[in-house]
């Protein structure tokens, strides 16, 4: 069986635009299920908007696919949504991929705070097409020019900035331990490039520290903004073959000792084929 692909997408492009690229690299290697975030799923975000129905609402579309595990990818925002999922059903994923997460759930440190504070002020009173302009050129390292828009916007832009500021307040509410993180023993992918802001380097620390199985990966020349083309290098594409074939390795390993009536002790974590060393890409 192809292994089976649940794609979350930021909070600007629908996900079958974001991953357009990425799935066109792999052809028919695995089948695809792009998911939207919860927030786009009417004309308004639903009552109550959160986070928790964000995973509740991917946790209920796996079962839609008759998926009870699943390799995981996610952007920006849907990065955010998948690192709360890996930490609240991590007997779920046969692997996780992450690029440039919105933040990584719970509490954040000091340098943390202090980009996502910057963020929120800059974005504070904004609307529309400044909204965006201050959404963009804040989350980028100091120097860095960002081309205007080619052509008009795309249809589905109309209602992203409304969204994205509509996503604000539940990711900074939402209530999660990070220590959960340290239950996912899936292999877990990190990406960024060295052009986005110093949140990307923090986060990527944090993670390192948290996941029993993490390769963090960092891409040169690329920020949080260019077109989905330039993220999902050769390199990038290959290092994702990788992992999903390390978690469904994982998951063969578990099924043999649990065949053999043997059982891991507490803290141990199954040997598995070694990810490529960390690079630039």
């Amino acid at each position: 069986m192809k292994g089976q692909v649940i794609a979350l997408p930021g909070g600007v492009m629908p996900a079958a635009v974001r991953y357009a690229p990425l799935q066109s690299a792999l052809g028919d290697e695995v089948d695809f299920h792009f998911k939207d975030l919860e927030v786009y799923a009417e004309d308004e975000p639903p009552p109550g908007y959160s986070v928790e129905q964000e995973v509740t609402a991917l946790a209920r579309f796996a079962d839609t696919l008759q998926l009870r595990r699943f390799h995981l990818v996610g952007y920006s925002g849907g990065g955010f949504v998948s690192l709360a999922f890996a930490g609240t059903y991590p007997e779920r994923l046969h692997s996780l991929a992450v690029f440039e997460p919105a933040r990584v759930p719970g509490p954040l440190g000091p340098e943390e705070a202090a980009l996502d504070r910057k963020l929120r002020q800059g974005l504070a009173g904004a609307e529309g097409p400044e909204f965006m302009r201050a959404f963009t050129s804040l989350q980028v390292r100091q120097g860095v020019e960002l081309p205007p828009p080619a052509g008009p916007p795309p249809p589905w832009m109309g209602q992203r900035p409304l969204r994205l500021a509509a996503m604000l307040r539940p990711v900074g509410e939402y209530r999660f331990y990070r220590n959960q993180l340290r239950g996912c023993h899936a292999p877990v992918f990190y990406g960024y490039g060295d052009l986005t802001n110093e949140m990307v380097e923090f986060q990527a620390a944090v993670l390192g520290g948290l996941l029993p199985d993490v390769h963090i990966m960092r891409f040169a020349g690329i920020h949080h903004f260019v077109p989905p083309e330039q993220i999902y290098t050769p390199d990038h594409i290959e290092a994702l073959r990788h992992l999903w074939i390390r978690g469904e390795s994982r998951v063969r390993a578990e099924a043999d000792l649990t065949a053999s009536g043997s059982q891991l002790l507490p803290g141990e974590v199954l040997a598995l084929p070694k990810s490529p060393s960390n690079r630039t890409g």
